[in-house]
């Protein structure tokens, strides 16, 4: 199936949301196991709700660049980078793919997208940041073929 990268466009924000929320299940899912139902409940209440927030807080960011991977008759998914001018990093701060086109190379389109966007505002070094856990593999894998390299960061979370 021929998917097409294009701008993102405000009308885009509603079938957005939603793909991010079924994008991202299996990584809160992940986040679940890895955390115990108490922490994680605590963190993300309704992490659908927070999702989609998150999503459309980002979407509506005037300082984020945003693009959309779309098929002939839906949206496959999407990505949004920013610049951090006064360090010369650009940051790739979202990426999520619809689950029936995962495993296409759309998520590296989307981010190879973001990349040259990034190269091409003078930036020196790319960053992205994905979690370690078990649901965020995908994520990690594309942004190593991609030629990303990890730093490893440690967070402990504790139920108070």
């Amino acid at each position: 199936m021929a998917v097409r990268i294009r701008p993102y466009e405000p009308v885009d924000v509603l079938p957005l949301l939603d793909l991010a929320v079924r994008a991202w299940e299996p990584v809160f899912r992940s986040l679940e196991a890895e955390l115990g139902p108490t922490v994680f409940l605590r963190l993300h209440p309704d992490w659908r709700l927070d999702q989609r927030a998150a999503v459309e807080a980002t979407l509506a960011d005037p300082v984020m660049t945003a693009w959309v991977a779309e098929s002939e008759t839906e949206l496959a998914g999407f990505t949004a980078a920013r610049l951090h001018v006064e360090r010369g990093i650009g940051e790739i701060s979202m990426l999520a793919v619809e689950p029936i086109f995962q495993s296409q190379g759309i998520g590296s389109r989307l981010t190879g997208v973001a990349l040259e966007w990034i190269a091409a505002r003078g930036m020196a070094v790319a960053m992205v940041e994905t979690g370690g856990d078990p649901g965020h593999a995908p994520a990690r894998r594309t942004y190593e073929r991609a030629g990303f390299g990890p730093l490893g960061v440690v967070r402990y979370y504790m139920a108070l």
